[in-house]
């Protein structure tokens, strides 16, 4: 397991990007750094460039320029089928099981990419030889009681920790994850949290988080980006962004 150590090397790095809209600047000379095993917030405004950034990080848009490395190596002009190959995962703002398909299913489909060959798949059991790990996923997002059950049937908030699960299946090294508070009963935040904490420390993979929820990023990351129209305008600990004036007036006063 890796523990998350601030003088460890960038797992990932993100350097001076930059994409337009026209004379839009969605993201202006974005810089930042992700150690292994850290867990990162970006916060910010609506507007001020999150999505875009992240989109950009996953190879659904391509910047315009900049750069983004993955354990040292380019991945900026990669899609989101090659990076999930070099361990990437993430989650989206809207759910995205498979509403027909039993809990313990959306885990195994989730990950069946990362197995190799068609071939290799064809000869391997029915569940790929992933239902171990389906299985421990499963009791670790408290979903035993459903999981032979259609993800469809599920309330939302057990949907969204599917969602998540789905995530963690290959044992990514990095995931990106986007809100993934948004439409949860305030009962469950906590939970998400807690469970994100404990895939952290199990598993020792990097976490880079969106979400509008404050309480929830400021309880879970170790380092929280802030960005204000497409720019960084600050980059700290939880502590360090609650005190910091400029981010009162440009966010969090507001």
């Amino acid at each position: 397991m890796i523990a998350y150590d601030k003088k460890m090397h960038p797992l990932l790095k993100v350097t001076d990007l930059h994409k337009y809209y026209g004379a839009i600047q969605a993201v202006a000379g974005v810089s930042f750094e992700v150690a292994a095993g850290e867990i990162f917030g970006v916060i910010g405004p609506n507007g001020s460039g999150k999505t875009t950034l992240f989109n950009s990080m996953l190879g659904q848009i391509t910047p315009n320029s900049g750069r983004i490395e993955l354990n040292g190596k380019d991945v900026t002009n990669l899609n989101p089928l090659e990076l999930n190959h070099l361990g990437v995962g993430r989650t989206f703002q809207t759910l995205q099981v498979f509403g027909k398909m039993s809990v313990k299913d959306n885990l195994i489909v989730a990950a069946q990419e990362h197995k190799g060959s068609m071939l290799s798949r064809v000869f391997a059991p029915s569940d790929s030889g992933l239902g171990e790990r389906a299985d421990e996923l499963i009791q670790l997002f408290n979903l035993g009681h459903v999981a032979h059950k259609k993800a469809g049937e599920l309330s939302y908030g057990q949907q969204k920790l599917v969602d998540i699960a789905m995530a963690f299946m290959s044992e990514p090294e990095l995931v990106l994850l986007d809100e993934p508070c948004a439409g949860v009963n305030p009962s469950l935040v906590g939970g998400i949290s807690k469970l994100l904490k404990e895939l952290n420390q199990r598993q020792g993979g990097s976490f880079v988080v969106i979400e509008h929820n404050m309480d929830f990023v400021m309880d879970l990351c170790h380092k929280v980006m802030v960005m204000v129209e497409g720019r960084v305008l600050a980059v700290g600990t939880p502590s360090e962004i609650r005190a910091n004036k400029q981010v009162l007036d440009a966010y969090l006063g507001n």
